[in-house]
């Protein structure tokens, strides 16, 4: 399944398993070093591999529900990581958290679970199942042309043709925030950033990380 973008004739696409290393790179070269709390709390270097994240984000891709915007050669202009987690996996991934020894993964993934802590969304929404956007990433020569939002409105649609109700975001940014927002995500929960120790605080615009969930028709 395929859509076009009339932004520099990408289309957007399935990501392929034989297409994961090439996301990956994608994601080292954009996400891993960009997104507000990975820089805050310096996790790695532009470029730079990261074991835990690219655990994580396999993991995703092999969920088959991951889309990226391509261009006439199909190369990687943009990215949306997108996953599925049934009720009660949250708490296994916590556990497991305990056990990872890089310190620096460990306080992202703890403030991720904190606010996720916050409203039990299966409950609220009595579903066993949540769509879960975890990472938009945009290729830093495509920045500044709605990207994002195609991605993300792209991905809503997945759900909804996969049947899922419930879509969410954990958004760290002020920029991913903004995205949502203007799809029809509404907050559900929020860890301001002026909370957090100077060590580990995003710098402005970023003000919070934000739970953020969009009801599906």
């Amino acid at each position: 399944m395929s859509s076009s973008s009339s932004e520099d004739c990408l289309t957007v696409v399935d990501v392929p398993e034989n297409r994961y290393d090439e996301a990956i790179h994608h994601l080292r070269l954009n996400f891993f070093a960009d997104e507000p709390l990975n820089n805050a709390v310096g996790l790695c270097a532009r470029g730079e591999s990261q074991h835990e994240l690219e655990r994580h984000c396999l993991l995703t891709l092999k969920q088959g529900y991951s889309r990226m915007l391509v261009d006439k050669k199909g190369a990687i202009a943009g990215m949306a990581l997108n996953g599925i987690l049934k009720k009660g996996e949250r708490e296994e991934a916590e556990r497991r958290l305990a056990e990872v020894d890089d310190e620096k993964f460990k306080t992202i993934f703890g403030l991720l679970y904190k606010v996720n802590d916050k409203v039990d969304l299966f409950a609220k929404y009595n579903v066993d199942e949540l769509f879960e956007c975890r990472i938009l990433s945009v290729d830093a020569d495509y920045r500044g042309k709605g990207l994002a939002s195609i991605l993300l409105a792209d991905s809503v649609e997945t759900a909804k043709t996969a049947g899922f109700k419930v879509c969410k975001a954990d958004a760290t940014g002020a920029f991913s925030q903004k995205v949502c927002l203007k799809h029809g995500f509404q907050v559900e929960a929020e860890i301001p950033y002026s909370e957090l120790d100077k060590s580990i605080r995003p710098t402005p615009p970023h003000q919070a990380l934000k739970l953020m969930v969009k009801l599906l028709d």
